[in-house]
């Protein structure tokens, strides 16, 4: 009562007292407890296209470009839209075609061969995406045919010296790039008789 009296000869109202105390009661109800853990905000995964283009991308900076190129096409497969692929395959496929060149002036044929072979199937991938190729498909069809002939006579020279193991891995070599390639399978096909049956009249030493 005395109590009471004081507030009142004070001037504070007692209704003014109610609200502030029934104000700073909600407060406290409505302030969240602090989280026992902290909240771990998850990195956006890496997609399977990103990791292959990096790879493919590191395979190129090596000097590697059939293995760029194969990545670089897993990466399209999964992502046809993937903006790295679409400026990086280009010059991975113009520098494939620039090795095998290379190689032919050096006369490693067989190399110059399936460099050539590697960017010819490649290039209809670029060419599947309506994009323009740094070369004309024409030109490495010539080249790999080129390639072919200078190997299938190399290899007539061992044959007609006797060395058939010699011809038909050159034959054979040919074949490893351009399966489809007839005469060096007819040639293989042949070859390998004559050395089976050369090796049954043959007593061993």
């Amino acid at each position: 009562m005395e109590r009471d009296g004081a507030l009142k000869r004070s001037g504070f109202p007692l209704v003014a007292l109610a609200m502030l105390l029934a104000f700073g009661c909600a407060r406290r109800a409505t302030v969240p407890a602090p989280s026992a853990t902290p909240s771990v905000v998850s990195p956006p995964a890496v997609s399977a296209a990103d990791t292959a283009y990096a790879a493919g991308a590191a395979a190129l900076a090596e000097g590697n470009h059939e293995r760029s190129l194969e990545l670089f096409a897993a990466a399209w497969k999964d992502n046809p839209e993937h903006p790295g692929v679409a400026r990086d395959f280009p010059d991975a496929l113009a520098r494939l075609k620039n090795g095998g060149d290379e190689s032919s002036r050096q006369g490693r044929i067989e190399e110059a061969g399936r460099r050539w072979s590697a960017a010819l199937r490649y290039s209809a991938i670029l060419a599947e995406k309506g994009r323009q190729l740094p070369f004309a498909r024409t030109e490495l069809r010539s080249g790999i045919d080129r390639a072919s002939a200078a190997l299938m006579e190399k290899g007539l020279v061992e044959y007609r010296k006797g060395n058939l193991e010699s011809a038909i891995a050159i034959w054979k070599s040919i074949l490893a790039y351009d399966p489809s390639h007839a005469e060096a399978a007819r040639s293989v096909k042949t070859a390998s008789t004559q050395l089976e049956n050369l090796k049954k009249i043959s007593p061993p030493k």
